[in-house]
């Protein structure tokens, strides 16, 4: 379909300031998503929409995938999110969480603490998960208390923890961040948010992080440059999400990364493979990997020492593991079932 198809030419003199708003703001829009699909970006932020009234050019569009269905459960999330943050963004606008930044708990050192306990165990350092459900799995404990679980990794021997802040779908909450924090927890703190706009940087900072998940799945290279330098500036740690070669090579390119994290778990069908985290460190990758000094974060699919081994002989320095330690009754035992030892500090060291 062809946007001059109109056979009516309206003049820009007949528009309306709020129409000519919309328009340019749509073809803001369709140019965002033309450069994400050059990178490969396969995640819409927003479902496909027509053009607004009066539109007359320049672009040539089409709407694809017809009924504005997503096509994946990340999707589904992004265009959820996309609208949660806006309406986030009007109660609270950005002024203000740059004014409140000055209040917050100070950055503590992320990527140091996975260094620190890797140095100390010889064992990739651990970013234990809390999280009560998932989109794939459910509700994985009905007795969650964020707290108490975060206390329990601590004492485990986690070097960090990862809190769920995505309410609808994991039935988590920047609440339960915010809370961790003032609980007295010492291990720094990764929001595990779904990031599409800078807003949330600032948010997650208020509310206690110390590091933030950028997913290259959803972001373009420009929004992932822009919000790493967003997090150096706030003191945070960027967690930048690969899931294959193309976007590894994607994050590999943007100067001053120093932490990525590899999900093994297929985005178009939930299935888990840790092979992916070797396949995606062979080679010229790995090589540029270990020359940079980049920690690599293992992530999905890890439940035995067997596992934990696998994803270390590959070249990781560190794992991002939930689903097999928050089921636990004992999470501070779990994670020394997953490790085959104690790691924690009363634990013998290597």
């Amino acid at each position: 379909m062809s946007a001059r198809s109109s056979s009516t030419v309206i003049s820009e003199d007949t528009i309306s300031e709020e129409d000519a708003l919309k328009i340019k703001e749509w073809e803001v829009e369709r140019l965002q998503d033309e450069i994400a699909a050059s990178q490969g970006i396969r995640i819409r932020r927003r479902p496909p929409t027509g053009p607004p009234l009066h539109y007359v050019g320049p672009f040539e569009f089409q709407v694809e995938n017809e009924g504005n269905t997503p096509c994946n459960i990340l999707e589904e999330i992004i265009w959820y999110k996309d609208k949660e943050v806006s309406q986030m963004k009007e109660r609270t606008p950005l002024s203000a969480l740059k004014k409140a930044i000055s209040s917050a708990p100070p950055a503590r050192d992320f990527l140091g603490a996975l260094r620190r306990s890797y140095s100390r165990t010889g064992l990739p350092g651990l970013i234990a998960e809390v999280k009560k459900a998932s989109p794939s799995r459910g509700v994985l404990r009905e007795d969650f208390n964020p707290v108490e679980i975060a206390k329990a990794y601590e004492k485990g021997g986690a070097a960090c923890l990862s809190v769920l802040t995505d309410e609808k779908y994991f039935q988590g909450s920047f609440e339960n961040l915010e809370a961790i924090r003032n609980a007295g927890v010492e291990c720094p703190l990764l929001c595990k948010e779904f990031v599409v706009d800078a807003w949330q940087i600032y948010y997650a900072r208020i509310k206690g992080a110390d590091a933030i998940l950028l997913i290259a799945a959803v972001l373009p290279d420009l929004d992932i440059m822009y919000m790493t330098k967003i997090c150096k500036l706030l003191g945070l740690t960027a967690l930048v999400e690969v899931h294959d070669e193309r976007e590894m090579d994607r994050v590999l390119g943007i100067d001053g990364i120093e932490l990525i994290g590899i999900n093994n778990r297929d985005l178009g069908t939930f299935k888990v493979d840790i092979s992916n985290t070797k396949n995606l460190l062979e080679g010229e990758r790995g090589k540029r990997i270990r020359q940079e000094g980049i920690i690599v974060v293992g992530e999905s699919g890890l439940f035995t020492p067997a596992d934990v081994a696998y994803v270390q002989e590959a070249g990781v320095k560190a794992v991002l593991v939930g689903e097999s330690l928050v089921k636990q009754k004992d999470p501070a035992k779990g994670i020394t079932e997953l490790f085959g030892e104690d790691i924690s500090c009363k634990g013998p060291s290597i």
